[in-house]
């Protein structure tokens, strides 16, 4: 959950005419320019902060809830997604694929979700609200790729099963952490806790990994494997 609770708004990728610039106000990056031990003392800030030894953890509106909470269930799920599609690209990268740079901005976006996530509407002040605002462009743009995949892939006319390479397979695996964030996201943003635009965002990323994943066969000329009725 760290990555999600101490960063909400520290670590964000700010998208700012199709370019990623990385905000890195992160306390450990902080380090650089602020001590945090006595005057030549020279060691390194540890990474554990033992706040959450009880089973409690801080949203960043500041509220303790229980690590079981649907928020931290939530930023979990959002988290693997990442941590999923991270792996995916690492096998697309070593096959050369055009489309790595969108799973970056995908990675980065997701870490605005994350900040959405867990700064609930109900304990939230104005400022919060304001920093992790989360907008309909990201949505817009995995419109615009899906669309562009499509164009250029054979009609779907069977179910598939993942497969059709490394690549491909890693990209389905995603999807499907993807549609499992969906499912822990839909309830808050039902409750008015998150923007309903994260829940949307998710939805029509579990679309492109899909499109993607069969983009990524084909242009590595592996074949999909077509579901077959058990005989």
């Amino acid at each position: 959950m760290a990555s999600f609770i101490i960063k909400p708004a520290h670590l964000r990728c700010v998208l700012r005419t199709n370019r990623l610039f990385w905000g890195l106000r992160s306390r450990i990056t902080l380090c650089l320019d602020r001590s945090y031990a006595t005057e030549g003392d020279n060691r390194v800030p540890k990474i554990y902060t033992k706040t959450g030894d009880k089973g409690f953890s801080s949203t960043f509106t500041g509220e303790r809830r229980p690590k079981e909470d649907d928020i931290f269930e939530a930023l979990g799920n959002t988290d693997e997604l990442s941590s999923a599609i991270g792996l995916a690209r690492e096998f697309c990268l070593d096959k050369g694929h055009t489309f790595t740079h969108q799973l970056d901005k995908i990675q980065c976006i997701l870490q605005d979700v994350g900040s959405n996530i867990a700064t609930p509407r109900s304990s939230a002040r104005d400022s919060h609200i304001k920093r992790t605002k989360f907008t309909a462009q990201p949505i817009m743009d995995l419109e615009t790729w899906i669309d562009e995949f499509t164009n250029e892939l054979p009609p779907l006319t069977n179910f598939i099963l993942p497969s059709g390479g490394k690549s491909s397979a890693a990209l389905h695996l995603a999807r499907t952490v993807c549609r499992r964030a969906e499912r822990c996201v839909a309830p808050i943003v039902r409750s008015g806790e998150a923007d309903p635009d994260v829940a949307k965002f998710l939805n029509r990323l579990s679309d492109y990994l899909f499109t993607v994943a069969r983009y990524a066969a084909m242009k590595e000329g592996n074949e999909e494997t077509i579901y077959k009725r058990p005989e």
